[in-house]
């Protein structure tokens, strides 16, 4: 039986390409995306490998049982709620519950907040930040010499928060719920990353670190990290992260992500949908409205214009001049197989023209080549 189409709630990514890098929650976060007009690509970098460990996750919990800890460091939402689960399949989530309820409880964060409430317990500082250095400085600035301290560990595990706490005198209890283990799909990553470098994607979307970092570095094998950066930068592709700390390899790299203002996916639809719907895409000023450049073609005075590859290639190398004017020489490097044949461009910028429907929009500039009609800036400003 096929399934119902899902309700539309806007147009505002029509036209969009979107790669999401991203394992857990996918399917929800491509739901989101589609509903606003968006087409999905999946390309989970890494993937996450739960309860790597039962026998003992289990052992130390039982520990904790038998001695509750004073204090609850939560690092990732995903790993507490894992660590739930697990003590719940083993019969210990009620005896866990009760050992946990009298302890202070930290979390690294919103989303380790969220799944604190979520096991009806309650977080009693979180780092804002969501750094386990800021969350490691509260609590040796509180004191932990003698203390017992429970440590959920991310799925990274090398945050240092153990040494830290040990070398203070606390008596601490490490439990890590997951790791990141290897893409689902490598090749759905390759593809990815080469089809960003290529302008064939309008935005990718990050919920993890690691799973930034692994993408990114699929990009440097294939040799076009420097593509997608020059991209990323040019404002040609929106590079997305759910917060501050998923936005580090990004920054490293020279990227300037869009960070959600909360730690959460539907913060980052949000923001995605105002990037595009709301005018903070690169545009031009035309004299048919203002024109924004998508993969799969143009959104012109607000409406998605569908062109092929070579239209949209094409309509690229003059939105990219800025009005100025663009020679059929450069024109013929977006047209596959043209050769020295400069009636080919003028065929192709004949279809620009009719799909756009405002034949105006590309002046011909004689003997010198074409141009986008762009208004000048006090005309833009009236």
């Amino acid at each position: 039986m096929t399934a119902p189409p899902r309700p539309t709630l806007s147009a505002a990514l029509d036209g969009c390409v979107i790669v999401i890098a991203v394992d857990r929650r996918s399917l929800e976060l491509a739901a989101a995306l589609e509903r606003h007009g968006a087409t999905v690509r999946h390309a989970p970098a890494l993937t996450i490998v739960p309860h790597i460990d039962d026998d003992a996750l289990i052992d130390s919990t039982r520990q904790l049982i038998a001695h509750a800890p004073e204090i609850v460091v939560v690092t990732t939402g995903v790993g507490f709620r894992g660590w739930m689960e697990a003590a719940d399949e083993a019969g210990l989530q009620d005896e866990l519950h009760a050992a946990l309820a009298a302890a202070q409880i930290v979390a690294r964060g919103p989303k380790a907040r969220g799944a604190i409430q979520q096991a009806g317990l309650t977080a009693d500082w979180v780092a804002e930040s969501e750094t386990s250095a800021e969350l490691g400085e509260f609590l040796l600035a509180e004191g932990v010499k003698g203390r017992r301290i429970a440590v959920q560990h991310h799925g990274s595990g090398a945050d240092g928060l153990d040494e830290l706490f040990e070398s203070a005198g606390a008596d601490v209890v490490s439990l890590t719920v997951y790791r990141w283990g290897p893409p689902p799909d490598p090749a759905a990553v390759t593809r990815s990353v080469t089809a960003t470098a290529q302008g064939e994607v309008d935005a990718v979307l990050f919920t993890s670190a690691p799973g930034a970092a692994e993408w990114l570095a699929a990009a440097d094998r294939e040799g076009v990290l420097d593509d997608i950066v020059g991209r990323a930068r040019s404002g040609r592709v929106l590079m997305a992260s759910v917060g501050p700390i998923t936005a580090g390899p990004l920054v490293a790299v020279g990227i300037e992500p869009l960070i959600a203002e909360r730690g959460r996916l539907g913060s980052l639809v949000r923001s995605v949908v105002t990037h595009f719907g709301g005018g903070h895409a690169a545009s031009l000023q035309t004299t048919a409205g203002r024109l924004e450049l998508r993969s799969t073609g143009a959104v012109l005075d607000g409406a998605h214009v569908p062109l092929s590859r070579t239209g949209t290639d094409i309509l690229a190398a003059l939105f990219e001049a800025g009005g100025g004017v663009v020679s059929r020489q450069r024109l013929q490097g977006a047209l596959p197989r043209s050769g020295e044949n400069t009636h080919a461009v003028e065929m192709a910028v004949a279809r620009v023209r009719e799909a756009i429907g405002v034949p105006d929009l590309v002046k011909t500039v004689v003997k010198r080549g074409y141009r986008l009609n762009v208004l000048d800036p006090a005309e833009a400003a009236v």
